[in-house]
């Protein structure tokens, strides 16, 4: 009885690890976001920009407008939105899919966004994991961002003047003192 106990508790503990990996799922997408997009996200599928009440799809670089009755599918915004500025318009993230179905709730939940200008997007933003994003004033191949982004120096701070050559400093003002030119404080 006692080994039967036992074999069936190795059994489980054994499964349960199993399932437990099983179940996780890590889903970044960084390096596609717009740069105009909000900073703090590691996955986005849409934004919905209540300023013109639309849409963009990320992974397919779509916005979706309402043209009377109908939505429309289109890389870009079209002429009666030539005023709307990408960067100071407020983004709302919305990770579902066809989020136009949702249109109305969104509409009322998200009319309260309208004119706020407040909201920080990924091409000015000073964190690491955004320089992988094409067109980003620091940007780097994803391979260096990687390097410098990683474990060892993911404590590590980039000094404002000397982003991207390879310098940072620590908590403590220690660096790596590699990279051009002079390292200052």
């Amino acid at each position: 009885m006692k080994k039967l106990f036992v074999v069936s508790l190795l059994t489980a503990i054994g499964f349960v690890p199993y399932y437990a990996a099983a179940q996780i799922s890590v889903n970044i997408n960084i390096g596609s976001q717009p740069l105009w997009g909000p900073v703090g996200y590691d996955h986005v599928d849409n934004y919905y920009l209540p300023d013109i009440e639309s849409y963009y799809n990320v992974p397919k670089k779509q916005f979706s407008y309402r043209e009377g009755n109908r939505w429309i599918f289109a890389s870009s915004l079209p002429s009666r939105y030539s005023g709307y500025d990408l960067y100071n318009g407020y983004k709302v993230v919305v990770n579902s899919n066809d989020p136009y179905r949702n249109f109305d709730s969104d509409r009322v939940r998200y009319a309260k966004y309208k004119k706020v200008r407040t909201q920080k997007v990924i091409k000015y933003s000073d964190d690491p994991r955004y320089y992988v994003v094409k067109g980003h004033p620091h940007g780097m191949p994803p391979g260096q961002a990687k390097k410098y982004y990683s474990k060892e120096n993911r404590h590590g701070k980039w000094k404002n003047d000397d982003r991207g050559n390879g310098k940072w400093k620590d908590n403590n003002g220690h660096g790596n003192g590699k990279g051009r030119g002079k390292e200052r404080d």
